[in-house]
């Protein structure tokens, strides 16, 4: 399984992005992937094709009515692991023995 963490934005925008980014979060709401929203990338976790569809629909809708994109993107693929959007929080909470506030 994948968890691919990843931010998309459009360069030629101006400073408020938010109507753009918030296009792409509503692909990925609706692709059924978890998923987990930060304030700077939002986190999806599945099959790498799956993953990678996601990732490759936010862009081309971005680029419909964008020049210039910046995307970042950062993954970890282990084989048989699934659950890790919530179990790797929750690992390093047990190690501390507490929670954070995240």
């Amino acid at each position: 399984m994948l968890l691919a963490e990843f931010s998309i934005s459009p360069l030629d925008k101006g400073a408020s992005l938010s109507p753009w980014v918030s296009r792409a979060l509503d692909l990925i709401d609706r692709s059924g992937l978890p998923y987990r929203l930060g304030p700077m990338g939002t986190t999806v976790e599945g099959e790498w094709d799956e993953v990678m569809a996601v990732v490759k629909a936010c862009f081309e809708r971005m680029a419909e009515d964008s020049g210039r994109i910046s995307i970042a993107f950062k993954g970890d693929w282990r084989r048989g692991a699934s659950g890790r959007l919530t179990t790797k929080i929750e690992k390093v909470e047990a190690t501390l023995g507490r929670k954070l506030s995240t």
